[in-house]
């Protein structure tokens, strides 16, 4: 499968994935230690992993990504954490974004049939305009439940950093069936794709 790298990629995936971390949570600087700064970084990272729907979104960025290959393996990434930031910060202050469960629900769909379609052929730029449009109504959704007591810079943190985590879990996934053969890999990537389609519709019907 020519877009994936199988030769030493995972170990320059994961220094890109935690450089890119580390770039988008300038918060780290500002959280003080405490009861509120532990208490805010684990609900935030619980807050990604705690949700099917958020957990089916960030690894479908991470098959893609990993299909994409190249800069697009921390590129698209990097791109869904910081605009995902955004959108939190967004949350945390009260300003409205309209849509956000479809805007979820939809991220889940879209991104599981751009898999499924299996078209690797994406301009850089575009890819990342896509998970990122997506990453402002995650982030809302995390920064709006952010409770009350937790420390604002720590929930931020938490929730970034389990974003990142589960990218990389779907990049992962997506190098490993890259492994499966020319011929049969493709087949495996855009089944993977069918599946989060299909769960995310399953979201949907559920949600209205």
């Amino acid at each position: 499968m020519s877009n994936f790298v199988p030769s030493g990629v995972r170990r320059h995936a994961t220094r890109g994935a935690i450089a890119a971390f580390l770039a988008l949570s300038p918060s780290l600087a500002f959280a003080h230690p405490g009861h509120g700064d532990s208490y805010g970084f684990a609900q935030g990272f619980m807050h990604p992993v705690g949700g099917l729907d958020h957990v089916l979104a960030m690894v479908a960025v991470g098959i893609f990504a990993a299909s994409l290959g190249g800069r697009a393996l921390w590129a698209v990434p990097a791109s869904f954490v910081g605009l995902m930031a955004v959108g939190g910060g967004l949350g945390m202050a009260g300003i409205d974004v309209p849509f956000v469960e479809f805007g979820i629900v939809g991220s889940i769909i879209v991104l599981g049939l751009v898999v499924a379609l299996g078209y690797r052929n994406w301009p850089l730029g575009a890819a990342m305009a896509l998970v990122g449009f997506f990453a402002l109504f995650h982030g809302h959704a995390h920064g709006a439940e952010m409770p009350e007591s937790a420390s604002g810079a720590a929930y931020a943190v938490g929730f970034m950093l389990a974003t990142a985590l589960l990218h990389m879990v779907g990049i992962g996934a997506g190098l490993a069936l890259g492994k499966a053969g020319e011929a049969r890999a493709p087949r495996l990537v855009q089944g993977l794709g069918v599946v989060v389609a299909v769960a995310g519709l399953g979201l949907l019907a559920g949600a209205m």
